[in-house]
């Protein structure tokens, strides 16, 4: 049975300006479709009479469940293992060994992955730095990775994955980090040790100051559902947590030289990267 429930122009646009406030991310009209079906579906799940009385729950709850339900719901998760692998050689073949050249104590080694998704990407970096980087013998390397959603990170936590998830890793790997399973593959305890997950929204100021001193931080794909305001809000928090001389990589159709001017475009054998300049 269809729903009697519709969202008319006006209030795509209220919503719409609420949620970038809220996120950061923008959907224009041609994610009009998607947005509508989500919306109405947590208008049927919270019994809601219609969008207005929707809304100003939306608006006025002081716990604030509604709305991270909501951001568990329109936010998108599609991820793979070794997904733009370039960028974890150029990790393993550049990045470290000069961030290590240059490290005046044995503090750890700290990478963020944000956002999470359901965590290929920082097991990714892990399992990387297991097999290819001779450093992990003498280096300690914090990995932590975050999302705004807290029904993936909760995946991530769990490492259950599909056969899709994993069908770039080498089966090497796979049957040194993973146990097979009737519906899918579990990662190994260890891995999932390896990396600290947290719901972060980076767009609270109040959410990320604890992430500080980052030496490397991957956040790919994600700022291309940002606006121009906030991808340079993001660029200066990323600025303020990182460590002179980190680096950031970026998706591979997200370029930091169109957003802020804070970083060093580096160009490595692998990848293009942005640095935080060592003298900041």
């Amino acid at each position: 049975m269809s729903s009697t429930i519709t969202i008319s122009d006006e209030d795509f646009l209220k919503f719409k300006e609420y949620f970038y406030r809220k996120t950061g991310i923008i959907f224009d009209y041609s994610k009009r479709y998607f947005v509508d079906k989500r919306l109405i579906e947590r208008i049927e799940a919270t019994e809601s009479e219609n969008f207005r009385s929707y809304f100003n729950m939306l608006r006025f709850e002081a716990s604030g469940n509604e709305l991270q339900s909501l951001v568990n719901t329109m936010t998108v998760n599609e991820t793979y293992f070794f997904r733009e692998e370039y960028q974890f050689k150029c990790l393993v073949n550049s990045l470290l060994d000069e961030i290590t050249r240059k490290k005046t104590d044995k503090s750890p080694i700290r990478i963020w992955s944000v956002p999470s998704s359901s965590g290929e990407e920082p097991y990714s970096i892990a399992i990387y730095l297991l097999e290819h980087w001779a450093g992990i013998e003498e280096w300690d390397v914090e990995i932590m990775s975050s999302d705004i959603d807290t029904e993936i990170i909760a995946q991530a936590k769990q490492g259950h994955y599909s056969a899709r998830s994993v069908q770039h890793l080498p089966k090497t790997f796979l049957a040194k980090y993973f146990h097979y399973q009737d519906d899918g593959y579990q990662i190994c305890d260890e891995l999932r040790a390896a990396v600290e997950f947290s719901r972060v929204n980076i767009m609270e100021p109040s959410e990320v100051r604890a992430y500080r001193n980052m030496d490397i931080i991957f956040c790919r794909n994600l700022l291309i559902y940002f606006d121009d305001a906030a991808r340079r809000q993001v660029a200066e928090m990323f600025f303020d947590a990182m460590k002179a001389g980190g680096f950031v990589c970026l998706g591979h159709s997200e370029s930091m030289s169109r957003i802020s001017s804070l970083f060093r475009v580096r160009k490595f054998p692998e990848a293009i990267v942005y640095q935080k300049p060592w003298e900041a």
